[in-house]
């Protein structure tokens, strides 16, 4: 008779018993903690599984031009431009430069426009510099070569900010590293110190930073390239502080399973009702994809080096750290019709995405550059429209992952047609339907709204399952989900 070994024995019981234990643990770690978070539906991040939905990018629409870059200091090189909102105004700074030539050299300026509706934009006649004999121009920086390249400024979002550091801003080249700047009022700059604040970097683009609420500190996103010096592809690596003085060693940005393309520009930035999700609208850079001839461009105006690559601008989110999310591989702004924007370094996108009514937020891109007709133009989306949830007529669903969250109403962002309908069903972390906030218990959520609180039976309260693990299952027909919070 075979004997069973001991040690054998009590292992298997052992594990016998432990296995649930472990798969506790396993469940707890899983379950993701979304607290009052605003949540877009803009990456897998809450998704769990979707039956006959799907995650759809939503491309933004033209408003018009906005700003014609038509001031002598300006010109058809103007570039890299950063837009936030500022208490009653929204600001917009961008660089100058009527001749191409070398980065970095004193042609350049930096230049500034407001608004106070984010649509009609002014160029003040500041009076900080003189230039061609007169004081009346809109430039904030002058010959601070190699500075007004990439001049790029953010409003700071930390608590406890001095009111002379209210406003900051990084530029640089590889030859000078990038090199801080403060203000107290968006207009007047001073250096932070003369020697750069991030060294490592090759720099030759936009680089953009801002101050992370999730995070906790100052994040950086800057040019790199992906074969070292200037070899690979143009990428994003990123560096982190507490100070603004002293950075971290620079990581290089990750994009999961998305292959590698040129990156000329990451236009990186927390999104105003979101500040956990990074926005990026990176310019996809095609270089010798050439749509135009030398000729085609010359008789619009364009000189011939800049008339052998395209570009466009995709989209990308992160939740921090150094992995971005390219959950829409596509164009998220396409050059459009006709020949002038299918040119080299044109169609970038301001850093920035501001909100220019209840319903709407505005982003901004360059159009026509390197031509005599450069513009700036005005995109919109809906608000929390990047992404959705997209159910065909057919119907579909979608069932989020476990979570914790602190609220007592679920409301969401969404669009149906009129014969489209959304219901929401609560469910516990095994999947098992909650009592009281079943699919049939929902009452039906016909129309379209930035803000709709979900209510079962007419009851809107679920302040009895906040901090519990739960699950959200939506039930759609013909409708778009863009965003949830509870509140």
């Amino acid at each position: 008779m075979n004997k069973f070994p001991i040690s054998l024995a009590i292992k298997i019981l052992l594990l016998t018993l432990l296995t649930p234990l472990y798969s506790m643990a396993d469940s707890r770690q899983s379950v993701l903690d979304i607290g009052s978070h605003r949540e877009l539906f803009v990456d897998n991040y809450l998704i769990d599984k979707m039956e006959g939905t799907q995650l759809r990018m939503h491309s933004p629409v033209s408003a018009g031009a906005v700003l014609q870059f038509d001031k002598p200091w300006e010109g058809r090189y103007c570039g890299y431009i950063s837009a936030f909102a500022d208490g009653d105004r929204f600001r917009l700074y961008y660089r100058g430069l009527p001749q191409a030539g070398k980065d970095g050299s004193n042609n350049e300026v930096t230049c500034y426009a407001q608004s106070f509706d984010g649509v009609h934009w002014q160029k003040p006649d500041l009076g900080i510099y003189e230039i061609n004999g007169s004081t009346n121009n809109n430039i904030v920086i002058k010959d601070q070569a190699p500075l007004s390249h990439n001049f790029s400024p953010f409003l700071d979002a930390k608590q406890d900010i001095p009111d002379e550091e209210r406003y900051k801003a990084l530029a640089g080249t590889e030859k000078s590293g990038l090199v801080g700047f403060v203000s107290a009022d968006g207009l007047h700059w001073k250096k932070l110190r003369d020697e750069p604040v991030i060294t490592k970097g090759v720099f030759d683009s936009q680089n953009v930073a801002f101050w992370s609420e999730s995070e906790s500190c100052y994040v950086c996103y800057f040019r790199t390239w992906s074969g070292g010096g200037y070899k690979g592809y143009r990428t994003v690596s990123r560096c982190t502080s507490i100070d603004f003085i002293n950075w971290s060693e620079p990581v290089a940005m990750t994009f999961g399973d998305a292959p590698m393309e040129h990156l000329y520009t990451s236009q990186t930035h927390a999104y105003f009702r979101a500040p956990h999700i990074y926005i990026a609208y990176p310019a996809r850079f095609m270089p010798g994809r050439k749509v135009l001839t030398k000729e085609q461009f010359a008789e619009i105006g364009g000189e011939a080096q800049y008339s052998s690559d395209s570009s466009e601008t995709c989209f990308m989110t992160s939740r921090g750290g150094n992995r971005y999310n390219r959950t829409f591989m596509e164009g998220f702004i396409r050059p459009g019709l006709g020949i002038n924007n299918w040119s080299s370094r044109t169609n970038y996108t301001a850093c920035g995405t501001i909100p220019t009514c209840e319903n709407e937020m505005s982003l901004f891109i360059q159009r026509n550059y390197g031509q005599p007709t450069h513009y700036l133009e005005r995109l919109t989306l809906r608000t929390d429209g990047f992404a959705s949830i997209n159910a065909p007529f057919v119907g579909g669903e979608i069932t989020t992952k476990p979570f914790r969250f602190q609220g007592e109403k679920l409301t969401i962002n969404f669009s149906t047609s009129a014969a489209g309908s959304i219901w929401v069903e609560i469910q516990d972390q095994q999947g098992q339907t909650i009592p009281g906030f079943s699919k049939n218990d929902c009452n039906e959520i016909i129309g379209d709204q930035i803000k709709r609180t979900v209510t079962w039976k007419g009851n809107p309260a679920v302040n009895s399952l906040s901090e519990k693990p739960i699950r959200l299952k939506f039930i759609m027909k013909d409708a778009d989900l863009y965003s949830m919070k509870f509140e």
